[in-house]
């Protein structure tokens, strides 16, 4: 006779910001996870490169003794894309707005593949001291750019609590695609203005997404204006056998 199975371990969220955000711009979609007993965990990242940025999510990865579902943000998406690499407790990945690039890309190459972004008109470079630069919205362009659906309070919060990234890091080839051998979902708005929407429809596509969900009239801050859909998507993933 079959012995029966103990309770099945709930796998931890790994939330992990994009460029122009932080990581309270998680705060209402950890909320709907905490209450559906989930527990998850807002990331850091340094924004600095691709390769870099997903050796610190890998760490907090390691730190992690059961399943973990991973969720990316816009920028945040090739950082969960290479993090994964030689982590077996990695069960999902879930794409927030967010690029899912192949080997060889770059998130400025996603971006430019479609038409309808109009993010490089509305970015302030900041020289830094190592002869790159830092890439911030310009603060009287946030709201429409970046947080469009939001009251206009709240999206100049977000802009001057937004975390830059540098511009090298936009244009670094990506390394291992973990979709490829994880399974995805994506969720994004129909009125981004960061990556064209039919971006990221063709990178789902590409990646054979297990469910995608698109938001109509949604901006580029989705997991802000749209949490608890995208909560749900999180929860699904983390379910899914």
């Amino acid at each position: 006779m079959a012995q029966p199975t103990g309770p099945q371990v709930k796998p931890t969220i790994v939330l992990v910001h994009g460029a122009f955000a932080e990581s309270s711009s998680w705060n209402a979609v950890i909320a709907d996870l905490d209450k559906d007993g989930y527990t998850a965990i807002a990331a850091a990242n340094p924004l600095r490169s691709v390769v870099s940025d997903a050796a610190a999510v890998s760490a907090v990865i390691r730190s992690i003794a059961g399943p973990v579902v991973l969720v990316g943000h816009s920028y945040g998406g090739p950082v969960i894309t290479q993090a994964p690499h030689g982590k077996k407790n990695v069960k999902a990945l879930v794409y927030v707005a967010g690029f899912a690039p192949d080997t060889g890309e770059s998130s400025l190459m996603l971006s430019a593949k479609f038409p309808g972004s109009t993010l490089g008109d509305t970015l302030l470079p900041v020289a830094q001291a190592d002869g790159g630069q830092d890439l911030y919205i310009l603060p009287e362009k946030f709201h429409e750019q970046f947080a469009a659906d939001l009251p206009a309070t709240e999206a100049n919060l977000m802009a001057a609590t937004q975390r830059p990234v540098a511009k090298a890091a936009l244009a670094e080839l990506s390394g291992a695609a973990s979709w490829k051998t994880i399974r995805s979902y994506a969720i994004y708005g129909s009125a981004d203005r960061n990556i064209p929407p039919a971006a990221m429809k063709f990178m789902a596509e590409r990646a054979h997404a297990v469910k995608t969900v698109v938001i109509e009239g949604a901006s580029h801050a989705v997991m802000v204006s749209h949490p608890h859909e995208v909560a749900a998507l999180i929860e699904g993933a983390a379910s899914a056998p």
